[in-house]
């Protein structure tokens, strides 16, 4: 699904360079289920925006389904976030003027077009049918990750990309939050990648990788 090869990332700033990422070599099998660990500015949310296909190595090449697509214009990488890519961030990023349907049906105006039944489904999985009508501030936080996990499904994607996704929530919708991601995993076959600090929600998954410093420091299978 997910192949890197010496991939780094550099930003410019001003005369100075900041190099983020320091030759990533990483494999992520279709249908595995992986977390990706590591200290504040080890370059977690980089390699995740390189491998959402938000943002382009400074070098390196990256293949997604065998395609290469590290160097790929902008319009071609929203093609393919459109469809192939779903995310759920610590944030929810839900517009707050939108009922939770409509928020969900967002997911899919990019991957072929809004259809309400696909809609309600993804709602229903995440246990939210009876709070469709709902606008964010009217959902708990817990309630508020459901609804983007059920944009980011919506169009059945091969890849999920959660970054932090139980960061803004307390224990118990933690852990509610994470046996949904669990369970999309195991019935739909989805790859899951999860960006996460917490050792407990990083052995959930079936293999973790630990960066420091930009690079890969160890694996660690589960």
């Amino acid at each position: 699904m997910i192949k890197l090869r010496d991939i780094t990332k550099v930003y410019p700033m001003g005369k100075r360079e900041l190099t983020v990422l320091r030759g990533i070599n990483l494999h992520i099998e279709q249908g595995e289920m992986v977390a990706i660990m590591g200290p504040s500015g080890s370059g977690k949310t980089t390699l995740l925006n390189l491998t959402g296909c938000l943002d382009i190595p400074t070098s390196g090449n990256y293949y997604l389904e065998g395609r290469k697509v590290s160097h790929l214009s902008s319009g071609e990488l929203a093609g393919i976030r459109g469809e192939k890519i779903g995310f759920v961030f610590q944030t929810f990023n839900l517009l707050p003027r939108l009922s939770a349907l409509a928020n969900v049906e967002l997911g899919m105006r990019y991957a072929g077009g809004v259809d309400r039944q696909r809609a309600v489904a993804a709602l229903t999985k995440v246990g939210l049918s009876d709070r469709a009508n709902h606008r964010p501030t009217e959902l708990s936080g817990g309630e508020q990750q459901r609804v983007a996990i059920a944009r980011a499904v919506v169009k059945n994607p091969p890849l999920l990309l959660a970054d932090e996704p139980t960061g803004n929530l307390d224990s118990r919708s933690g852990d509610e939050i994470i046996s949904m991601l669990t369970t999309l995993h195991a019935e739909q076959g989805i790859t899951l990648v999860i960006i996460t600090h917490d050792a407990d929600i990083a052995h959930h998954c079936q293999r973790i990788i630990h960066l420091k410093d930009g690079q890969v420091e160890r694996e660690e299978k589960v």
